[in-house]
């Protein structure tokens, strides 16, 4: 599939770009290159394979989720740039 230099200009102004009429051209065709390997890949036979989530074969590798005990306010305080003793302080926002 062949990527246009409209195409391009298009999808520039969508993500608000801008390129020169020199990089228009390249990115239409490095477009169009990709666009072509997906089509490659559209043709292989996956009937017989298993869907997955991840390409590698990983397991939750995440940490146990355990109780730890809570830190103090004085302690969530002690490094705030302003604090009235039982808050944060921080600048009005809306009027």
């Amino acid at each position: 599939m062949a990527v246009s230099i409209d195409e391009v200009r298009y999808i520039a102004r969508l993500a608000r770009l801008r390129f020169s009429e020199e990089e228009e051209a390249r990115l239409a065709e490095e477009m169009s290159r990709i666009l072509g390997y997906m089509d490659q890949l559209g043709e292989l036979d996956t009937a017989g394979v298993p869907p997955m989530s991840h390409v590698l074969d990983l397991h939750n590798i995440t940490r146990e989720d355990t109780a730890r005990a809570r830190i103090s306010r004085d302690e969530a305080l002690q490094n705030a740039p302003d604090a009235d003793g039982k808050h944060f302080r921080v600048p009005k926002v809306i009027e």
